[in-house]
């Protein structure tokens, strides 16, 4: 399969080139602005499916759009029956061709000229009506409202909100990506394939969601990714903060045993944190009414000992970084961890609940 691309170097361009790639797909015909003739020309000749992107959206004239999306694209069939090729075309049009508007006219009128090429040649032809593209490595104050909050959020800069409840329809980019490609190895006769899924949300939301993901950046909170969207839109606006801004410190609670840090908080699903202890320490001592605790060592070699508190039933586990194994601590056990290695121990320990310091759910007491 030879894959001619227009609009390669463009937001969905550069997705769908990345992926293409990663599934072994290397021989692609690349066509963006500085793209010639003559070149467009040996690609449509060449080609057994094209991806036709290119457009425009933000011209500084009216006329650019028929001419960039319009003409773009009677060009290419020009380009296609000179040279008696008639592949498999997927064209990205816009939801905004149902609108009476300069801009869905000329995608209308690209849509026309392609359902044409396809009643006069029998070629294939789908066309996609896209509503607002988000994710990664697209362009901010361009034609993405995402993109530009995210971009101006991410960096303390301020966004422009005209109308907070307006509600816009949104579709993330890897799901584009997937059903191009679907639409590439499939031989579906569908004109007007429906993707899914379909976000809406309002302006307003949008932004409060954006400000979320940005103050609990700084701080250990992650947000709830069982959500599609938010999950979406948390890697969104993850792939447009600063370079410098993605290494953040933690607070470590040191002292002559080891540490312990407070590594992940979540709002459903508690907290994870990174316990160190030095050769011969013992850490714990303690139990809880509700909190459940799991315990991963990944470094060093460890005991823990676990007293039953109805029963006063002891067990002892012996685990090591060398063999990862993970235990349960249920409530109403008394329990601790002892270093029995000769290194630092090591211990990702995941608990139901963030730690309050008001209602910490923690009682010492000696196992």
């Amino acid at each position: 399969m030879k894959v001619l691309i227009t609009g390669a170097d463009g937001f969905i361009g550069k997705n769908l080139q990345s992926e293409l790639c990663s599934r072994g797909m290397e021989e692609l015909l690349l066509c963006n602005h500085n793209t010639t003739e003559a070149e467009i020309e040996k690609f449509t000749a060449q080609c057994t499916s094209i991806v036709h992107l290119a457009g425009v959206n933000r011209p500084k004239e009216e006329r650019e759009f028929w001419e960039g999306n319009a003409e773009t694209t009677r060009r290419l069939i020009d380009y296609l029956k000179k040279n008696n090729n008639i592949p498999h075309i997927i064209f990205a049009s816009s939801a905004q061709a149902e609108l009476d508007n300069p801009y869905g006219k000329s995608k209308l009128e690209a849509e026309r000229i392609l359902k044409q090429y396809s009643h006069d040649t029998g070629g294939r032809v789908t066309i996609y009506r896209f509503p607002n593209v988000f994710g990664k490595w697209c362009r901010p104050d361009y034609n993405s409202v995402v993109a530009t909050f995210c971009y101006n959020i991410a960096r303390e800069k301020e966004i422009c909100i005209h109308n907070a409840d307006a509600v816009i329809q949104l579709v993330y980019i890897d799901d584009v990506i997937n059903a191009i490609i679907r639409s590439l190895e499939t031989s579906s006769e569908n004109l007007y394939p429906v993707l899914q899924p379909i976000y809406e949300v309002r302006v307003g939301e949008l932004a409060k969601m954006l400000y979320y993901f940005k103050k609990q950046n700084e701080s250990l909170q992650i947000p709830d990714i069982g959500d599609e969207l938010t999950k979406k839109m948390y890697s969104t606006f993850l792939s447009y903060m600063k370079e410098d801004s993605l290494k953040a410190p933690l607070s470590m609670h040191a002292d002559t045993r080891g540490s312990f840090t407070e590594f992940i908080h979540t709002e459903s699903t508690g907290q994870i944190s990174i316990n160190i202890a030095k050769p011969g320490i013992v850490k714990g001592n303690h139990w809880h009414n509700t909190k459940v605790e799991k315990f991963l060592v990944v470094k060093g070699k460890a005991l823990i000992k676990m007293r039953n508190k109805m029963t006063g039933v002891i067990t002892e586990h012996t685990v090591s970084g060398r063999l990862l194994e993970v235990l349960y601590i249920p409530p109403g056990y008394v329990h601790n961890i002892v270093n029995i290695g000769e290194d630092d121990l090591i211990t990702v320990i995941w608990a139901n609940e963030n730690f309050d310091k008001e209602r910490p759910d923690t009682y010492y007491e000696e196992v």
